[in-house]
């Protein structure tokens, strides 16, 4: 069995299916492709022909597409199910993912993360406009998976699910912001469910650090 992750390490959408990967106990190869270094290898636009990441190839067979990505590892390997049994709850989990995607990552990432922690870590100054944008959109993304989110242990029920995994590895860069961290702090639910997610260990294991 030949398992190869293609992507670039400090992707939080790579990220996601390595946590994944790590929550299964599947052995994988991992191949580097920054999609942000100038022109993107032919070899791997014949596995993503858009030129993001992460790619997955298994057995020859390739994929791309984060969430069709984690299902597939999710059905393909043995190890604990990613995927809730009951009906409402898959549909919770895959409208939580559906929500991180569209209304959090850009925020939470890419605004706050990005202009608060990334760029005054390699020495360049973050955007004021765009962390305050950032904050403002994240309180509101926040306030809805706040009241998404489960009353047991995991976002959607007593169970781990890929919605944990995919809002966990954002929630992992958002925190590193004092001010990201203190917006969570605010939301009662979604602060004990972080505590038990930090405690993973495929958290630390996938942790790329931050960009030199």
């Amino acid at each position: 069995m030949t398992l190869i992750l293609h992507g670039y390490r400090y992707s939080v959408y790579v990220r996601i299916a390595r946590l994944v990967l790590a929550e299964k106990g599947v052995a994988y190869e991992r191949v580097e492709v920054n999609p942000f270094a100038g022109e993107i290898p032919a070899a791997y636009l014949a596995l993503h022909p858009f030129g993001r990441v992460p790619a997955l190839v298994h057995d020859g067979f390739g994929l791309y597409e984060t969430g069709a990505i984690v299902r597939y590892i999710d059905r393909a390997f043995p190890g604990p199910a990613l995927q809730p049994a009951d009906t409402r709850r898959l549909a919770r989990m895959d409208q939580i993912m559906g929500v991180v995607d569209a209304y959090a990552y850009w925020p939470l990432v890419r605004q706050v993360f990005v202009h608060d922690v990334v760029r005054p870590h390699i020495g360049t100054a973050g955007d004021p406009v765009e962390l305050e944008k950032g904050l403002a959109s994240s309180a509101k993304v926040l306030d809805a998976l706040e009241a998404l989110a489960a009353s047991d242990k995991w976002l959607t029920g007593p169970d781990l699910s890929l919605a944990d995994l995919h809002l966990g590895a954002m929630i992992a860069y958002f925190v590193q912001s004092r001010r990201g961290l203190e917006l969570l702090g605010m939301r009662p639910r979604l602060t004990a469910w972080w505590e038990r997610m930090a405690q993973r260990p495929g958290l630390a294991a996938t942790d790329p650090g931050l960009p030199s």
